[in-house]
This record gives C-alpha cells, sequence and structure tokens, in this order.
C-alpha cells in the first residue's frame, strides 16, 4: 500500500486465489458501466499484482496497465508496467487514464490531509469521461480487518496502538479507515462525483465467494434494503466520476 511516511508493516493481501476473487468483483464492478477492453488503467496500490494481472488480461493488447505502490510485494510480474512510488502523488500527466483502481488504499495513506490528496490525484490524473473504483473500510465495521479485533477502529486514535499492544496484535496501529460521511465529504472536496455501489458488490462477492453466513440472507433481501443498509457494510465501495460540465447560461452565451 501507499503510505505517506514509512510504516512498520504492510497490509498487502498475498493469497493468489483470494486475490483473484476480489480481480474478479472488481472488474465486473467496473464493466457494469463500460468494458474495460482497450483502455488505459491504473491500480494505486498493486499489493500482490493480481488484481494488476486481472486488469491487463481484461483490457487486453490494446489496452495498457500501470500499477504503483511503495513497497513491490508483487507475486504476478506480467502483462502490465510497476512504478514505485513514495508518496500519495502520482508522476503521471493529468488527465492519463480513463479507469484508475484504489482497492484498500486510502486508509493507509495518512490522516485526513493525506487522504484527500491521495483522491485529489486520483481527479487529476482521470479523463474528463474517465471512471474510478474506490473500495475503503468502514471505521464503524463491528471487527478491524487489518487486525481482526473489535472495535478497534471505533476508538479514538490515541486508543488504537494500546489496544493492539494489549492484545499482542502489534506495535503501533497505522491505519485510518473513514466512516461514511468522512469519505463522501473528501470525494466531493476532491472535485469527483460518486455512485454508491456497495450493494452490488455485495451480491457480487457473494456469488463469487459464496460465504454461507451471509449468502442466503443477501440473495433473498431486496435492492433497496441493500442499498439502505450499505452505511453499516464493512467495505464501502464507489465508482467515481468528474463532474459533467454545466452547460453555459444565457447571459455568458450572449456575452
Amino acid at each position: 500500500m501507499i503510505n505517506a511516511a514509512p510504516s512498520r508493516q504492510t497490509h498487502a493481501y498475498l493469497d493468489i486465489a483470494h486475490r483473484r476473487r476480489k480481480a474478479e468483483k472488481i472488474v465486473r464492478i467496473l464493466e457494469l458501466n463500460r468494458s474495460l477492453r482497450g483502455l488505459t488503467v491504473l491500480e494505486v496500490g498493486a499489493g500482490s499484482a493480481v488484481i494488476t494481472t486481472a486488469l491487463a488480461e481484461r483490457v487486453g493488447s490494446q489496452g495498457q496497465v500501470i500499477a504503483v505502490d511503495r513497497v513491490d510485494q508483487r507475486v504476478m510480474c506480467d502483462g502490465y508496467q510497476f512504478i514505485p512510488v513514495t508518496g500519495v502523488q502520482l508522476p503521471f500527466a493529468a488527465r492519463s487514464f480513463d479507469v484508475v483502481v484504489s482497492n484498500h488504499v486510502l486508509e493507509h495513506v495518512g490522516g485526513l490531509t493525506e487522504q484527500l490528496a491521495h483522491l485529489t490525484e486520483i481527479a487529476r490524473v482521470l479523463r474528463p469521461d474517465g471512471l474510478a473504483y474506490l473500495a475503503v473500510p468502514n471505521r464503524w465495521a463491528l471487527r478491524e480487518p487489518h487486525f481482526g479485533l473489535w472495535f478497534l477502529s471505533w476508538l479514538p486514535h490515541f486508543l488504537r496502538s494500546p489496544y493492539l499492544r494489549a492484545r499482542r496484535r502489534g506495535p503501533c496501529y497505522d491505519c485510518d479507515p473513514p466512516g461514511p460521511r468522512r469519505i463522501r465529504s473528501l470525494i466531493r472536496r476532491a472535485g469527483l462525483r460518486f455512485q454508491d455501489v456497495a450493494a452490488p458488490a455485495l451480491r457480487l462477492m457473494v456469488q463469487i465467494e459464496k460465504p454461507w453466513l451471509v449468502s442466503d440472507v443477501v440473495r433473498r433481501l431486496p435492492d433497496v434494503v441493500l442499498k439502505t443498509c450499505s452505511p453499516t457494510y464493512p467495505t464501502m465501495t464507489f465508482l467515481m466520476t468528474h463532474p459533467e460540465p454545466r452547460a453555459p447560461s444565457a447571459r455568458t452565451s450572449a456575452s
């Protein structure tokens, strides 16, 4: 993952089978909007690069995929270009990519300022008609996903590391997952608009991963119920685009 400052550890999932299922979900969510074939795609936070490889396979020989990360932990290295980075700034010109993917990266880049910079950089390199995918853990999820502790991210910042140490899970808590209100505000401040796709992402997750505990429940719930409950999901998922250009007013046109 990309950090604004060096961290004592990274949280990349390196299990290939697990990441392939995640990659399939991401590709299918993106392609609810448009085909990836022939597009130029950036993945911010390559991790194991299993998702990167799946994106490269999907865009085909006429497309291009570039991945960046602070630490090189790739287990799959073919079919795309990898560029190491040191912070939230992206080493690309404005409007360079048709699609940008940020999957569970934002919580690792730093605090509020760095998270806004991360989203602002995505907006900068995204083409005017481009599409960005953002997935980030919900601060108010019952079980924190990186360390597996109940209510960890509910705590004030100054109590999270002591809780980790008390449970012998690590020396410090180096993540900052936002809540639903905060992430929506950050996306807007970065100059992007968004569509909450947590409900269809959950349905796809059930289809692909088949978790026994929630499969039947999710299948039976209507879309309106899943959409209403989306602020409580462990993972918040958005498709982001640039706002549509406003038509000139009559007064501006006449002047």
